[in-house]
């Protein structure tokens, strides 16, 4: 599949205006409406819900809703297919280094992780990370955990169809998201949300039994 002409024309402006993107006036809101929604509309997502959709079919969500420890937090674009959410893409402005920044990762890793998603992506165009977000993330985790590809916006146009073979809204109705996202898993490292969440409980038994042991020996003492 060859890049469609916008990913070329895109590709072409970033190179030629890179400074100035990169410069810090720049903001998350222009990267988003001038290269990730083209972008990712070029991977034939219905970005601004042109079908009209109803709100619970739309194929994007923009800032979707996710309640994590009590908070509620905002996903920059939930992708779904039949209301049924398939990854999240985090936006960020290209003064900002995807490739060793920790926070971003972790940000998204942690958006995607608390939904059971397996997959996600962080972008500022220039670059775009593709994460493994099966693993339970941590602050001080590198930005290269769980990170399973990392494309600079010069590899767009040549490894096109590899993009749009796995993220295209066709790849995903094909199950070719679910392949890849298959085929990246159980690495070594990764814990499944259920796999965590039991752990954590195993160890509350642990230390609940511990603590009622100790309880108990007190008592014995004192009586």
């Amino acid at each position: 599949m060859t890049a469609p002409e916008i990913i070329r024309q895109l590709v072409s402006r970033f190179e030629e205006h890179r400074e100035t993107y990169r410069s810090g006036r720049y903001n998350e809101t222009q990267l988003r409406r001038e290269f990730l929604d083209p972008f990712f509309e070029a991977l034939g997502w219905d970005v601004f819900n042109r079908q009209g959709y109803a709100e619970m079919y739309k194929d994007v969500v923009h800032e979707d809703s996710l309640e994590i420890e009590g908070e509620n937090k905002a996903p920059d674009y939930a992708f779904r297919i039949g209301g049924q959410r398939k990854f999240f893409v985090e936006a960020k402005k290209p003064a900002v280094k995807i490739e060793t920044d920790i926070h971003p990762a972790f940000q998204l890793r942690r958006y995607a992780w608390s939904a059971k998603l397996p997959l996600g992506i962080l972008s500022d165009f220039e670059e775009l990370a593709v994460y493994d977000c099966r693993a339970k993330p941590d602050k001080k985790d590198k930005a290269s955990v769980g990170r399973v590809r990392l494309y600079s916006y010069k590899d767009y146009v040549e490894k096109w169809d590899e993009i749009a073979g796995i993220f295209s809204r066709e790849a995903v109705l094909r199950g070719s998201f679910d392949a890849f996202a298959e085929g990246t898993k159980l690495k070594k490292g990764t814990a499944e949300v259920d796999d965590a969440f039991l752990a954590e409980i195993e160890r509350w038994r642990d230390l609940l039994a511990t603590n009622i042991a100790l309880r108990n020996e007190s008592l014995k003492r004192a009586s």
